[in-house]
């Protein structure tokens, strides 16, 4: 048996998610989270010994959860189900030593192979997620990339600072480099123009 901890925001898709995956078989979701945050809580308390986590949640992101838990629980397994595979998103998650990417439009019973697979020892990500991470014409830094997405989530600098545990002067030198290199005039359209391309 498998234990899960289930985080995506989207009540709906997360509760009949934990249905179906109880239902294929093989697998107990021991908690479901409704953001990072409790991501990030519940995985810490019920020590699964697969995280699947949705990428995209408010407040505290997929990313930023799976970057804390990585610290407390470097082994700890990671599937991350994602809508919008972008490139940028996908290689930081691999560097944060994510095992799994599966898309959210997939069958539960791909869904729960793909969780047994990680389980045992292997990796696995979707074609199609895979196809999208290895365009990489971004000329981004992942630091430059880390502040354009906070910018985009509506941070102030001094708010980026201090989630990314950097001076603010440091924060501003990476959004300067950013505008240059998408020749805006403010970071908010700095992180308009990276998102729309793809690279966050």
């Amino acid at each position: 048996m498998t234990t899960v901890v289930l985080a995506d925001d989207e009540a709906l898709l997360r509760k009949a998610l934990a249905t179906l995956l109880a239902l294929e078989g093989g697998i107990t979701v021991l908690a479901e989270a409704h953001d990072g945050e409790s991501a990030v809580r519940e995985t810490m308390e019920h020590l699964p010994d697969v995280l699947v986590i949705d990428l995209e949640m408010p407040g505290v992101d997929g990313l930023e959860a799976v970057a804390e838990i990585r610290r407390a629980r470097p082994d700890q397994v990671i599937l991350m189900l994602t809508r919008h595979a972008r490139p940028g998103v996908l290689r930081k998650a691999l560097k944060l030593g994510v095992q799994g990417f599966v898309s959210k439009s997939s069958e539960p019973a791909h869904i729960t192979s793909v969780i047994a697979t990680l389980h045992a020892g292997k990796r696995w990500i979707d074609p199609d997620v895979s196809a999208r991470a290895v365009v990489d014409d971004s000329p981004l830094t992942d630091r430059e990339m880390d502040v354009l997405r906070l910018t985009r989530d509506g941070y102030s600098v001094a708010d980026i600072a201090a989630r990314l545990h950097l001076a603010e002067g440091t924060v501003r030198n990476y959004l300067s480099n950013a505008m240059q290199k998408t020749q805006a005039r403010t970071r908010h359209e700095a992180a308009r123009y990276a998102w729309t391309h793809d690279w966050l």
